[in-house]
């Protein structure tokens, strides 16, 4: 920003902060504190400017004040549980609109909301854009899970409503929902599922209505708490019985007429590797080495649009589910399970329908030829990743002799994968290391223990070939020139990149790269520059918050993550909605031809499905995240008073999150540091210590207690452990209220 402009911004407040007032240049020129004949003129040129603009009016009297007309915005209502909130705008970087809690008028939090600019952003006083919500475009909260507060008799005679239910969510537990006496009556403790009926008006600001529709459990029974959150989130439980009725009348086994018009490729030794606790096995590989030294590489994943036909009752469903959801005690599925653990797994020793991807694959990982067609396989053994492993480090003689003609191919395997791994390790591809945690749950879904899972050989070997099945999938069918289904990750932004590039320079990393032109090899070469040192955690974790979000899309975007110009999701029919569309594309193109009657069927309705799948797979991350929280919660909640390593994961003006070993969060809250007052320094992303100069930041290993464990907020609050040094030169410090967030457009949560 230049000096004329920083001083438009500065006029423009002027008027701002008194919209209905009329000022004459020399008012304003007061009112800026400004001395001096230099000084005025560019106040007089900066008035012109805005008056030019629009931005300001003149009266008939000479005087400027405030153009009525404001500027408005569409975009999605973030509340803060202090009762402001902040208006975002979808797909945009303009910075979020900052709503105080007297201008948002009936929102909540998630609802599409028309917001008029009232004060325009500050950039020299990080102060974003300030608004007021002046109509409800769509609420985003149709129904709401929720604890019951039971009225008396007298009270449910009175005012027609059997109690209320309030949230456990803090943006939501403000606005209880007054339950109709028209629905189910529940009893207190329940924890009760109800439609919303009515919205927060202006008569009735902070109150909804609603009708129960289903009980889900008393708050103290076995697993409600995971069951409340699949609620709460809107995912789907029972099957429609229409549905149902579909998955039961499909067979068990393959018939000879669901054969027709596919490759018998039972003899090949097609394997399944899975974990030790799956159940339904949607892919096979098989491998060998072909005559001109290059390799075939078969990927067969199980047929289940040939069972899940278009438009039926359980194709429907399935488009309503978009995918499976696992979480710690049970699996919310997109298909049923006959389906899924039945006649579209590809268990061992049964035929089974299935799309195959054969590929010829040389010694650089360069794909020379690609067959892809429908096909009928057996599955000669089920592995799973722990033996596999084995197998390859020679952990286990017995297990080699078990499986002794499997061995020389899964040698192979290993050998395709490094090879695979290689070519997309030049080309760029973003690899993280990620710790992720398996929270192990009792017959009553407490959780007992969490465990790091370790990604061995075997995981990372599947996961190449199914890279190498879904881009070589994208690449065939786009180069057909027909209407396709891509998975895309697209470019970061350019200011998110340049940031990121600032970041780690304070790591002694320069001359990454160019942030208008960046490419994945740039950001691959960060990563490798602090591999195995105190500084990967953070640039990992500052890595991930630069980049854009995957999601699908009938377009061809490409995918900056993995570097692949051409990716689809191919690979997973059973608990993916896109590759069930995926497999029902090639079907339809190798059956009924590319014609234009075919591709407009096509065209119409992929925009659709991507925007779909896209909402489903986001509300089925948060659902897996927010369940992990609550359980780690409960875990976390016999541990109150006891000390941990952990390692700072963020840093906000509020205080700090930090992450445990076993990947548990918390937050260190400002106040609670009490041997010096902090202040946060945004560019640097770090509190220091006024008077010690201590320095927090993203990465650094601490000693924290913890001292409140919230389940039903799914929080967890800590303090820093301080050693006896350090507890001798604390400044002493009065009490004072905790700190709260500035308001600025970074805080929306």
């Amino acid at each position: 920003m230049t000096q004329a402009e920083r001083l438009q911004t500065e006029v423009l407040t002027v008027f701002q902060n008194h919209p209905d007032r009329k000022f004459t240049v020399q008012e304003v020129n007061d009112q800026l504190e400004l001395k001096g004949a230099s000084a005025f003129k560019r106040v007089v040129k900066a008035i012109a400017e805005l008056e030019g603009a629009g931005r300001i009016q003149i009266s008939n009297k000479g005087k400027f004040k405030l153009t009525e007309q404001k500027a408005t915005i569409s975009g999605i209502f973030h509340a803060n549980e202090r009762g402001f909130g902040f208006v975002s705008i979808p797909d945009s970087d303009d910075p979020d609109i900052f709503i105080p809690k007297e201008a948002k008028h009936t929102a909540i939090n998630g609802d599409e909301v028309e917001a008029q600019i009232v004060r325009d952003g500050d950039p020299w006083k990080n102060r974003g854009p300030e608004g007021k919500i002046i109509n409800i475009l769509n609420r985003a909260v149709t129904t709401m899970v929720g604890d019951f507060k039971q009225y008396s008799d007298v009270e449910v005679q009175k005012t027609g409503f059997v109690g209320y239910i309030q949230s456990r969510e803090k943006k939501l537990s403000g606005i209880p929902v007054f339950l109709s006496d028209k629905g189910l009556h529940p009893q207190m403790g329940d924890i009760v599922l109800a439609d919303i009926t009515d919205y927060p008006s202006e008569d009735r600001p902070g109150q909804m209505r609603g009708i129960a529709v289903k009980i889900i459990g008393n708050q103290n029974d076995p697993g409600v708490d995971i069951e409340s959150q699949v609620y709460a989130h809107g995912l789907h439980i029972d099957f429609p019985q229409e549905a149902l009725n579909q998955a039961n009348a499909i067979p068990d086994h393959v018939n000879p007429e669901d054969k027709e018009g596919r490759r018998d490729i039972t003899d090949q030794q097609v394997i399944t590797i899975d974990g030790d606790d799956s159940k339904d096995f949607d892919d096979a590989v098989v491998a060998w080495k072909m005559a001109n030294g290059h390799y075939h590489l078969g990927v067969h994943i199980a047929d289940v649009s040939h069972y899940v036909t278009e438009n039926s009752p359980l194709d429907q469903e399935a488009y309503d589910r978009g995918t499976s959801v696992y979480l710690a005690d049970r699996v919310v599925p997109m298909i049923p399970f006959r389906l899924s653990n039945g006649i579209c797994s590809l268990n061992p020793d049964e035929e089974r329908l299935a799309m195959s991807c054969d590929m010829e694959i040389d010694d650089r990982g360069k794909i020379h030829h690609a067959d892809i067609y429908p096909s009928v396989i057996k599955s000669h053994a089920r592995m799973t990743y722990n033996n596999v492993n084995k197998i390859l480090n020679h952990e286990d003689p017995e297990l080699e002799a078990k499986y002794a003609d499997l061995v020389p191919m899964l040698e192979l395997m290993a050998e395709l994968h490094h090879i695979l791994f290689d070519m997309r390790h030049r080309r760029g591809a973003i690899d993280f290391e990620d710790a992720e945690a398996h929270i192990i749950v009792d017959e009553n879904s407490h959780p007992i223990d969490i465990v790091l899972r370790e990604r061995g050989t075997s995981e990372r070997m599947i996961e190449s070939f199914m890279l190498a099945a879904n881009e070589t999938v994208a690449e065939t069918w786009y180069k057909k020139d027909v209407p396709f289904l891509y998975r895309v990750h697209e470019t970061p932004d350019e200011e998110k990149v340049k940031n990121f590039f600032e970041f780690v320079s304070a790591f002694g990393i320069a001359g990454v790269g160019n942030a208008k032109d960046v490419k994945p090899l740039m950001l691959q070469n960060v990563l490798s520059k602090v591999k195995d040192t105190p500084e990967e955690s953070v640039v990992n974790i500052m890595l991930l918050r630069s980049m854009k979000q995957a999601h699908y899309s009938d377009e061809l975007l490409g995918h900056f993550g993995i570097g692949a110009q051409y990716y689809t999701h191919f690979t997973s029919p059973i608990r993916r909605y896109p590759d069930l569309m995926v497999h029902r594309l090639i079907h339809s193109y190798l059956s009924n031809g590319t014609g234009e009657k075919v591709q407009s069927h096509w065209h119409d309705i992929l925009p659709d499905v991507a925007q779909q799948t896209s909402i489903q797979e986001r509300k089925a991350v948060d659902t897996e995240r927010d369940v992990d929280d609550l359980l780690k919660a409960q875990y976390m909640e016999d541990r109150v008073g006891e000390q941990f390593n952990a390692v700072v994961s963020s840093v906000t003006s509020f205080g700090m999150f930090v992450a445990l070993e076993n990947t548990v969060e918390g937050l260190v809250h400002i106040s609670t540091m009490a041997d010096d007052y902090y202040a946060y320094n945004e560019r640097s992303m770090t509190l220091i210590g006024e008077h010690t100069h201590k320095m927090y930041k993203i990465g650094q290993p601490i000693r924290v207690e913890l001292m409140r464990a919230d389940v039903k907020q799914r929080q967890l609050d800590f303090e820093i452990v301080l050693s006896d040094e350090e507890k001798k030169n604390a400044v002493k410090k009065p009490q004072r209220k905790p700190q709260r967030g500035p308001r600025n457009n970074n805080r929306k949560k």
